[in-house]
């Protein structure tokens, strides 16, 4: 086999580690460095910032990093794909060869555009967005390298595919090779959120020391078969575990769609393949499906908060009383959303005032500022020397801020743009697929002989369990994995969507669906709306169900006694 192509990631969000750049750089060989920059959430921020000015709208983080790492690249020969274009990635290519010529370097800078579908809003049913971006696929990503780009920038596009367009460049993949595609989707969606495949928010954390884990990186083979691994040294880990739970991060089923291919990840096999180092192969791919992805974002209105620390005893009378005053208080114009939220994080007979304190939240919404802002929190505050005893908040009152809706839609590939801007300026039309499949679940598996349980205790699902949680837009996605064939043959059977809903009983009364990966021993749940509209609408204490797995974990059965 020849030899593999080397890919490192050294961002999995906007605001990720700055010194990953640097990191990736100077910590062992590498070929291609890419980063993703684009959460939902991001781009909504980037469509405020272009509001207050058209020449933004791409993530300026990456700029300062390519300040200081531009000519370590270039020196060591190491080509950069990153989507920090968000909503102007012409804006940033131009940026980047004026900080080239500043820092007195020749580097070839391409980019790729085309998902910006904002001014054709009102012919595709948008309802005025701030921003509407379909997701694009790698073919423009690999076209500027085949024309010698050492950086190239993208708008959206899926996670996977910076990491994807290197390696069909690389190794001269056609469209319908879509198992070595595939293949290089499932160690792009490993690597694309940076540490949480080298130990980060990892479930079993406590097995091996974690400490500041190295970002990751991707050896990938011409079949599409890679070894995901980190740079020697580095902190974290890499096993199967941690490539396990990333695999599962923020997939629906066993067909994870991509613009260019669909991936069968309930193909794929896992292996050690040393220290820090794990073999993905057998993963099967087919046609993509023929709609693109579109990301929407709209203003939603204006939100605020408070939060009432309520002390030592009599603490749920405490709540209600606070409750009727604010309430009418507010009576004559109450803000259009109101949500309230106690806390019990009380103890009895506590040693410390806070473990003798609870929490009352407030959260209110509207569409006029001055409801959701003063009007809301200067009555929460003027009750401060006439409600419950003991009254204090958290924070100071303080004016509403705005916050974000995010909804998704579909529209047809061949309705998108999608253009490969090369390093010389020149221009090449990306057509879409030539053979498409709609995206369908696949049949359920045949499951395993329930496993023989004997003697059981009641303790806690993380005690036989991993999970990874995260979200979609509004639902949340929670992946759960155990870790032997026999623990999968109970877990299988007890952790049922009925069983689902009984442990985690906010999900009661939503749509909630389970996928099954026998391969990985694994099972991914998804919960419809648990998140309202999206992350930026701030719907739920943890609004992007980022801990949703870990309370999964934590809740009590009856587990066998065999797999303790």
């Amino acid at each position: 086999m020849s030899a593999p192509l080397r890919v490192g990631n050294a961002s999995g969000f906007y605001g990720d580690r700055f010194s990953a750049v640097r990191e990736m750089l100077t910590g062992g060989p590498l070929d291609v460095l890419t980063g993703d920059y684009l959460a939902e959430l991001t781009m909504l921020i980037l469509g405020r910032d272009r509001m207050k000015d058209p020449a933004r709208g791409y993530a300026k983080t990456f700029l300062r990093q390519m300040e200081e790492n531009l000519g370590l690249a270039k020196d060591k020969g190491v080509r950069i794909v990153a989507n920090a274009g968000g909503l102007n990635p012409a804006g940033l290519a131009d940026a980047l060869r004026e900080l080239a010529a500043k820092l007195g370097l020749e580097v070839r800078v391409a980019h790729v555009e085309g998902d910006d579908l904002i001014a054709r809003a009102d012919e595709f049913g948008f309802e005025k967005p701030l921003t509407a971006n379909a997701y694009l696929g790698a073919w423009g990503v690999a076209e500027c390298l085949k024309a010698g780009a050492d950086v190239v920038v993208t708008g959206r596009v899926t996670d996977a595919s910076v990491i994807v367009g290197p390696a069909a460049a690389h190794f001269g993949w056609a469209r319908d090779d879509y198992d070595a595609l595939a293949g290089a989707v499932a160690a792009g969606h490993v690597i694309e959120c940076g540490a949480q495949a080298t130990g980060g928010n990892y479930s079993f954390f406590r097995e091996q020391p974690i400490g500041v884990p190295g970002f990751p990186l991707a050896e990938i083979h011409a079949d599409g078969s890679s070894v995901i691994t980190k740079h020697p040294g580095t902190g974290g880990v890499v096993n199967t575990g941690t490539v396990t739970a990333q695999l599962l991060y923020e997939i629906t089923g066993a067909r994870y769609a991509n613009p260019d291919v669909t991936a069968r990840f309930d193909t794929l096999s896992l292996s050690d393949d040393g220290p820090d180092r794990v073999r993905i192969s057998g993963v099967r791919g087919e046609a993509p499906p023929p709609t693109l992805k579109v990301c929407l974002n709209r203003l939603g209105g204006f939100r605020n908060e408070t939060t009432f620390v309520l002390t030592g005893l009599d603490i749920e009378e405490k709540a209600a009383l606070v409750r009727e005053q604010l309430e009418g208080a507010l009576a004559k114009r109450p803000p259009a959303d109101v949500r309230w939220t106690l806390a019990r994080t009380d103890h009895a007979d506590a040693d410390t005032e806070e473990r003798a304190s609870a929490l009352l939240h407030v959260a209110v919404k509207d569409n006029d500022p001055k409801i959701a802002g003063r009007a809301f929190s200067g009555a929460a505050i003027e009750l401060a020397l006439a409600s419950y005893p003991g009254f204090h908040v958290t924070a100071p009152p303080s004016d509403a801020s705005p916050f974000g809706v995010y909804s998704a839609a579909f529209v047809d590939a061949a309705a998108v743009p999608h253009v490969a801007v090369l390093p010389d300026g020149s221009k090449v039309d990306i057509a879409p697929a030539s053979a498409m499949l709609e995206l369908s679940e696949v049949d359920e598996p045949v499951l395993p002989e329930p496993l023989q349980a004997g003697k059981v205790r009641r303790v806690p699902l993380g005690f036989v369990a991993g999970a990874r949680s995260g979200d979609k837009g509004g639902n949340a996605n929670l992946g759960v994995w155990v870790r032997s064939e026999e623990a999968w043959r109970w877990l299988v059977h007890r952790l049922t969507v009925g069983e689902f809903r009984r442990l985690l009983p906010e999900t009661e009364g939503l749509p909630v669906t389970r996928h099954l990966l026998p391969n990985l021993w694994a099972m991914n749940f998804v919960v419809e709306g648990i998140l309202g509209d999206g992350v930026a609408s701030q719907a739920r204490f943890d609004p992007q169900a980022k801990a949703l797995g870990e309370w999964l974990r934590a809740r009590e059965l009856d587990v066998p006694e065999a797999l303790l």
